[in-house]
């Protein structure tokens, strides 16, 4: 009666998604990963992580998680480190204490207080995330600063 209320619309709850891949604190992987089903990170991945064609993938990076490269996938929820771009068909979440150096290119977004972001955030419409070409990233990116740049 007296206790916390459990609100399911809230944006940052971890979901209960099953992972056929981990990666656990204690390894490091050195390369790119091609991914047909889900992956938790908990360790250290040098290398891009990127979704194989148009699968429902999602790519959570947790606390003790680092990635060092770009990550491509439908969802992508960081709780840990990246070094590198993010190209989220859906939705991009990032947890308190997280730090992603590099751009963010996403459907939806949910920033928790205390997450930290060095680098562009560039919102595309649905249609327009399944083309994931750093063409049309590098296109945005000139148009904004085109457009910051005008007369005052």
């Amino acid at each position: 009666m007296f206790g916390k209320k459990k609100n399911p619309g809230t944006p940052l709850v971890l979901s209960q998604e099953k992972f056929d891949t981990l990666i656990g604190r204690h390894a490091e992987f050195e390369g790119n990963l091609r991914l047909n089903e889900s992956i938790r990170i908990d360790g250290r991945v040098l290398g891009h992580v990127q979704c194989a064609g148009e699968q429902p993938v999602s790519v959570v990076i947790g606390p003790s998680g680092e990635v060092v490269g770009d990550v491509v996938a439908q969802r992508v929820i960081v709780a840990g480190k990246v070094s590198g771009n993010i190209h989220a068909q859906d939705r991009v979440e990032l947890h308190a204490g997280c730090f992603v150096q590099g751009d963010l290119k996403y459907v939806s977004i949910a920033v928790e207080h205390g997450a930290r972001v060095q680098g562009l955030l560039l919102q595309v419409d649905a249609g327009d995330a399944l083309v994931r070409n750093e063409q049309d990233a590098q296109d945005a990116i000139r148009r904004a600063q085109t457009l910051g740049s005008g007369p005052a």
